[in-house]
């Protein structure tokens, strides 16, 4: 049960409801969001925040999953993973291979630029003060400095919701597969 109340749409002021509604086409985070309604600022500029990346695209939705799964696993982030694993399924990835993500060395399931993509979400993630020049021109290589911006910042985003959502205990919203993060 989750350490904080969950508020509801209608529990918004007026003007963040459309937002709420908004939220909703992002995937059930509906726990995370009514965590967040407690402080209104929190809620608007986060899922503005994320609504308005994935309606701009600038990272392919395989790219971004399987970074946000990477880092849900390093985490541990029960909520973020079962949230996030489906939808690399989409992608391409199977569940299986998404729980095995860390392993992406030899995964059968990526490609050279998708295991670029997790090695560089394990770095922001676990070497940020330690990562040499040589990972950015591989990333260069295929992705703008735009696009090595917004991935470096949904990484380091990752994490910070991932705490959120463990210090807080929010439990996954039914309906969505649960997927265990943790060994």
């Amino acid at each position: 049960m989750s350490r904080v109340s969950i508020k509801a749409r209608d529990d918004l002021p007026e003007m963040l409801r459309p937002l709420w509604d908004k939220m909703t086409t992002y995937g059930a985070f509906e726990n995370q969001a009514g965590v967040m309604a407690h402080r209104a600022p929190i809620f608007k500029h986060m899922w503005s925040l994320l609504v308005d990346l994935a309606e701009e695209g600038n990272i392919s939705k395989r790219h971004l999953e399987l970074a946000l799964v990477t880092v849900s696993l390093l985490n541990k982030c029960d909520y973020c993973v079962s949230h996030h694993a489906p939808k690399l399924a989409v992608q391409g990835v199977s569940e299986q291979g998404a729980a095995h993500l860390l392993d992406y060395k030899d995964h059968p399931e990526l490609d050279e630029l998708d295991k670029l993509v997790v090695e560089y979400s394990i770095a922001v993630t676990n070497n940020w003060n330690r990562t040499r020049d040589e990972i950015f021109g591989r990333l260069r290589a295929h992705f703008s400095e735009a696009q090595i911006v917004e991935l470096t910042w949904r990484i380091a985003l990752c994490g910070a919701f991932n705490r959120f959502n463990d210090i807080l205990q929010l439990e996954v919203e039914q309906g969505v597969p649960h997927s265990q993060a943790a060994e």
